[in-house]
């Protein structure tokens, strides 16, 4: 019979025992589900850049198709007697709302490859639009080498009123865009010199505040050469501004009347303008437009990428000036219509 005095420490044994197995257990169970954990991160990791490179060629050839548009509206334009005519009635100009990539691809001679393909492209929205860039005012055709151009200056100041904007953030901008040219007598030295914006959205380095910004995006561009002004895509606010002794009412007349039937010339848009002619030229205005802004968005369950592009056709040909994807597109964002 054991003594009574070794059962405490059998006791005590047998606890310090028990502790130990569930502190292995929890440790190993902590182990595990640490190493699931990890493996579960660098899955879905692989899984989300996977579809951000998936979502980047998508767009990629989102961007080529609408380059085959361009392209094929110059062509047909060409072959009608080579008149040049862009508006906002033709195929290029229409917004693609937001549609299932499995729309696209049930189009497409061998549809999609198999089952899995086609569960995926059923999670997968595409939408974009195409936008003429000639329809604003050009910020770069306010320079006349380092000197503001009278005429452009003026269609600005026209606009900002059109706007409600103030015209002090205008004055300031102009002063600060002479700043960017080389060889400017109230900046000094290069160093004083002050950046050139290459996109709108930079243009609050000149001065302009982000909610003007909000206001004018729609109505401004900035293109490498001075450009004319389409007016058969140009908004009411951009055709007052543009042509001096044009009211605003009168503005939205003509967005109107285009609407009904586009201008083949720019001789019939000066009959529509009567007396108020003698500021439209073909260094001012057009009716055809070499540069366009492509926008596109792919959302996939895992990512959601944005890219905008600034394609420049000439005649038949077209290429692209820049891209940018991601926060730097989403910027400045055209809602669709």
């Amino acid at each position: 019979m054991s003594s009574p005095l070794f059962q405490p420490a059998q006791g005590r044994q047998r606890g310090a025992a028990l502790l130990a197995a569930m502190l292995t257990v929890a440790l190993v169970a902590t182990l595990a589900a640490g190493a699931m954990w990890q493996q579960w991160r660098a899955v879905e990791t692989e899984g989300a850049e996977r579809q951000q490179v998936q979502a980047r060629w998508l767009l990629l050839g989102a961007l080529d198709w609408a380059r085959i548009i361009l392209r094929e509206d110059a062509r047909a334009d060409s072959a009608n007697n080579n008149t040049s005519v862009d508006h906002l009635a033709e195929p290029w100009a229409v917004p693609l709302q937001q549609v299932k990539l499995s729309t696209f691809l049930s189009a497409l001679p061998d549809g999609v490859s198999n089952s899995e393909d086609e569960s995926l492209s059923d999670q997968v929205f595409l939408s974009g639009q195409i936008t003429d860039l000639q329809s604003r005012l050009n910020v770069m055709g306010l320079l006349n080498g380092d000197k503001i151009e009278p005429v452009m200056q003026l269609a600005f100041e026209r606009l900002f009123d059109a706007l409600g904007l103030p015209q002090d953030q205008l004055q300031r901008m102009l002063k600060n865009l002479q700043a960017t040219q080389p060889g400017t007598a109230s900046q000094g030295t290069p160093a004083d010199m002050l950046l050139m914006p290459q996109r709108v959205s930079q243009l609050t380095w000149l001065g302009l505040t982000p909610q003007t910004l909000n206001q004018l995006q729609n109505h401004i561009t900035l293109l490498p050469i001075r450009a004319p002004v389409n007016v058969n895509t140009a908004s009411a606010e951009v055709l007052y501004a543009s042509i001096p002794g044009l009211s605003l009412a009168q503005a939205q007349g003509l967005v109107q009347q285009r609407a009904r039937s586009h201008w083949s010339s720019l001789e019939d848009f000066k009959k529509a303008l009567g007396r108020n002619n003698d500021s439209v030229g073909d260094s001012t205005h057009s009716v055809n437009t070499k540069f366009f802004e492509v926008f596109g968005r792919l959302r996939m369950p895992q990512a959601s990428l944005v890219e905008r592009s600034v394609v420049q056709r000439d005649l038949t040909e077209t290429k692209v000036l820049w891209r940018d994807a991601g926060q730097w597109a989403e910027v400045q964002t055209t809602s669709l219509q």
